[in-house]
């Protein structure tokens, strides 16, 4: 809910919509990272080997483990660390890349729960390509651009299948979503099971593993970022999601297509009675969630040494799963998600840090991405509470911009009546004299 004053029609800053997601969004990460730290003095205070002294260390490093470089006699250190915030961007392209799929579904009235399938396909389509095309008679910047190009058309494929059921059949795209997913998860396992060469068996221990892209000399270009951060695993996958993220913005506020997605998601129906085909906007919203997630599988496996474990049938990509939290917090927001996703992936560097540094592991880290993607779920309620202040003096309650939008909308609908009425009556009086 924002206001708006009925005398000069300004909107007051604290109560737009934009400013209530963001406290909301951020009211839901500080309550995440306060659960954290106390269950990280809890388990402290239950485990002998670890003391008060380790506690304390485990609640900076909850909080500021970014930052950690270290210890140093024995004794946290603290500052800029690039290679922790490098690996933070680039553990953030794929969680970037899978909100902005969910959201884009959000965004048009859908739930696209099935993001780790379509990341999967992209995995195995995105690999093959890269690890099978000759880089001795093609440019390896050509087979690159191959690669991407295969992961993004994979995803979207995949993507497409539970929009198709959903238009033309009107099942549940949540129910066709999950079984996409595991078939996803059987099909990429068989695919590289039977296919011994794309098996990283030249290293002791990798059996189970794909090759890495850079042994076929194709991997992301850094872009000039390695010397920014040196020591981490950042390239220029970061810049290239950031752009799409940027894209997909335009798309969804700046275009025709994009209205009649989001009209096709408020009311299909209605969007049907307007002229809009309801089925193709549907079918078309899922593709472009699966290319989505299909973009963020091909960016962080063609970073070049990324490994990709084969047998996936017993499990589906975190990645996946997190892109649901990534835009929940972002409030479908195709900007905000660029930084909900570096969040989320702040929290994994946390972890990692709490598990070199103390006698803590790096399931803290995962607990706090459970609680925060738990009351990111009611981001909105929190959202509807900070809106709910008692009406001032002079001012007008809007729920939000789509309704200040639906108001004015309204309001020329009914002047182009009026205006239409009176033609009618003026001709009619015409025709009377």
């Amino acid at each position: 809910m924002y206001r708006v004053d009925s005398k000069t029609g300004k909107q007051k800053f604290y109560s737009t919509a934009g400013f209530q997601s963001i406290v909301s969004a951020l009211i839901s990460i500080c309550i995440g990272l306060i659960v954290g730290m106390i269950i990280v003095i809890v388990v402290g205070l239950t485990r002998e080997e670890i003391s008060p002294k380790g506690m304390v260390e485990g609640v900076k490093l909850v909080f500021f483990g970014l930052f950690s470089t270290g210890r140093v006699e024995n004794e946290l250190t603290f500052g800029f660390n690039p290679a922790n915030i490098g690996n933070m961007l680039f553990r953030g392209i794929p969680l970037i890349m899978t909100g902005l799929s969910v959201a884009v579904a959000f965004k048009t009235g859908l739930f696209n729960i099935g993001a780790p399938g379509q990341y999967l396909m992209s995995t195995a389509a995105t690999l093959y390509v890269a690890l099978v095309v000759p880089t001795d008679t093609i440019p390896a910047w050509l087979v690159w651009i191959f690669a991407f190009a295969a992961g993004i058309i994979a995803g979207a494929l995949w993507g497409a299948i539970p929009g198709l059921l959903k238009a033309t059949l009107n099942i549940n795209e949540v129910i066709t979503c999950i079984m996409t997913n595991w078939i996803a998860a059987n099909l990429v396992t068989w695919f590289f099971d039977a296919r011994d060469y794309l098996k990283n068996s030249g290293e002791s221990g990798k059996i189970g593993y794909v090759k890495p892209t850079a042994l076929n000399g194709v991997e992301t270009a850094k872009m000039g970022l390695d010397k920014l951060f040196p020591g981490s695993q950042i390239n220029g996958g970061i810049i290239i999601a950031i752009i799409i993220a940027i894209l997909i913005y335009i798309l969804m506020t700046k275009t025709t297509f994009g209205y009649m997605l989001k009209a096709c998601g408020s009311n299909r129906h209605a969007a049907k009675y307007a002229g809009i085909n309801d089925k193709v906007s549907i079918v078309a919203s899922m593709a472009i969630a699966g290319a989505l997630s299909g973009a963020g599988a091909a960016l962080y496996y063609l970073s070049g040494h990324t490994e990709f474990y084969w047998s996936t049938y017993m499990s589906l990509p975190a990645e996946g799963f997190n892109g649901i939290p990534v835009a929940l917090l972002a409030s479908n927001h195709p900007i905000g998600v660029i930084f909900t996703g570096v969040f989320m992936s702040l929290l994994n560097i946390d972890g990692l840090m709490l598990k070199s540094l103390t006698a803590y592991n790096e399931f803290i880290a995962d607990i706090i991405i459970a609680a925060i993607v738990y009351l990111s779920a009611f981001s909105m309620i929190i959202k509807q509470l900070i809106g709910r202040k008692n009406k001032k003096a002079g001012e007008t309650n809007v729920n939000d911009e789509t309704d200040a939008e639906a108001l004015a909308a309204q309001k020329a609908i009914a002047e182009a009546a009026a205006k239409k009425t009176a033609e009618v009556q003026a001709d009619a009086e015409g025709g009377n004299k």
